[in-house]
C-alpha cells in the first residue's frame, strides 16, 4: 500500500531518466556544431583573389577567410595598408562566424561579407565568434596588414 511518506521510485526513476536524456541532447547539440578538426586547411596566402581568380571590379581586394571544423582555412591572410577590402566569410562545415575586433568586423552565415580600409600595419587577432563547440577557443587566425 502507497502512503504519501514512502518515496516514489518509477516517478524517481523517470525524473532521473529525463535529466541524463536532456543532457545528453544538449551535449549532442553543442558537439553538433563542430566535428573533428580539418587537417586540409592551408597556409597558403590568397593574394586577394577570389577563387574565381578574379578580383573585385571596382578595385577592392577581395579577402576570402573560410570556416570548418575548429580551423579558418588560413593561419595568416594578408592585405595592404590604406588599401579597401572586401572580407567574404562563407561557413563550409559546421556553424560559425568570424570577428576582427581591431577592424570591428563581425561575420556570421547571416551576415557574410564587410569592407573595411585598414588604416595601421600589424597584426590584429581573427576568431571565431560563434560558440561551436570543444575547439572553439582554439579556433584563430591572424590579419597582417602590410605597408602599401
Amino acid at each position: 500500500m502507497y502512503t504519501p511518506s514512502q518515496p516514489n521510485t518509477k516517478v524517481n526513476t523517470y525524473k532521473k531518466t529525463l535529466i541524463i536524456v536532456s543532457m545528453m541532447i544538449a551535449v549532442m547539440v553543442l558537439l553538433s556544431a563542430c566535428g573533428q578538426k580539418n587537417e586540409s586547411a592551408t597556409n597558403q596566402p590568397q593574394g586577394g583573389v577570389t577563387e574565381t581568380g578574379v578580383a573585385p571590379a571596382d578595385g577592392t581586394e577581395q579577402l576570402m577567410i573560410k570556416a570548418t571544423n575548429y580551423a579558418f582555412d588560413q593561419k595568416e591572410y594578408h592585405v595592404k595598408k590604406g588599401q579597401p577590402v572586401q572580407i567574404v566569410f562563407e561557413s563550409v562545415q559546421g556553424n560559425h562566424g568570424v570577428m576582427i575586433p581591431a577592424l570591428n568586423v563581425d561575420l556570421d552565415s547571416q551576415n557574410t561579407t564587410a569592407t573595411v580600409t585598414p588604416q595601421e600595419a600589424g597584426q590584429f587577432d581573427i576568431a571565431c565568434s560563434i560558440m561551436c563547440g570543444s575547439g572553439h577557443s582554439t579556433m584563430v587566425a591572424k590579419l597582417i596588414v602590410d605597408e602599401a
